[in-house]
């Protein structure tokens, strides 16, 4: 594991590598809105990709790093996600373009701008709570490369079956919340969750090269 400061045009960010003897194709990922890469399903990911030959970055959007507790507007995101980009893409690898939440909708609005491999789009906000009208289904419609959504059964940002038709993968963490948690007397443990979501990226990532 190493990491790295990027200087992008919004501040800082910082990249955590965990990387792969053998890459074929980079992973990078980042947080949502209310937290950073500490996230369980973020560090499953970088744990369990590297045997699959996906180096992972792990990536801190400026705002995180800077040390600031509320997330910038969407716009923002974005020129931070792209700042990062030439030392994600460095390699020459394939790169999907990932993230949690807020940072999943950073990865399917500048998909096709930055020419990702992919989108993996954990826990997409589709909506605000309980304000179904106000939908973002057109930053995922419109991520425009293969795309993998895990999503939990019970998120109040958007459950499954909320989900608009698409090109892309959804994947269902049965119970889980937004931060893919699940109530105690949920027929699935943590430890079932976890292998949900890597055991979907594993897969989906073999299907891109």
């Amino acid at each position: 594991m190493t990491t790295e400061i990027i200087s992008t045009d919004a501040g800082d960010a910082r990249i955590t590598w965990h990387r792969a003897k053998k890459a074929r194709l980079v992973l990078a990922v980042s947080h949502g809105a209310g937290g950073g890469i500490e996230a369980r399903d973020l560090r499953a990911i970088a744990a369990e990709l590297p045997e699959h030959g996906v180096s992972v970055a792990l990536v801190e959007q400026p705002w995180r790093v800077a040390g600031k507790k509320l997330a910038p507007a969407p716009k923002t995101l974005d020129v931070g996600w792209r700042g990062i980009w030439p030392a994600v893409a460095e390699s020459g690898l394939p790169v999907i373009s990932g993230g949690r939440s807020a940072g999943a909708r950073v990865a399917c609005r500048t998909a096709v701008e930055l020419g990702a491999a992919g989108v993996l789009a954990l826990s997409f906000p589709l909506h605000p709570p309980g304000k179904p009208e106000k939908s973002r289904a057109d930053e995922l419609l419109g991520a425009g490369v293969p795309t993998l959504v895990v999503q939990g059964g019970n998120d109040p940002f958007g459950r499954p079956e909320e989900f608009p038709k698409g090109t892309y993968e959804l994947v269902e963490v049965p119970y889980g919340d937004h931060g893919f948690a699940v109530p105690k007397r949920a027929e699935i443990g943590p430890d079932e969750v976890v292998a949900i979501i890597t055991d979907a990226v594993v897969k989906w990532a073999g299907s891109l090269g």
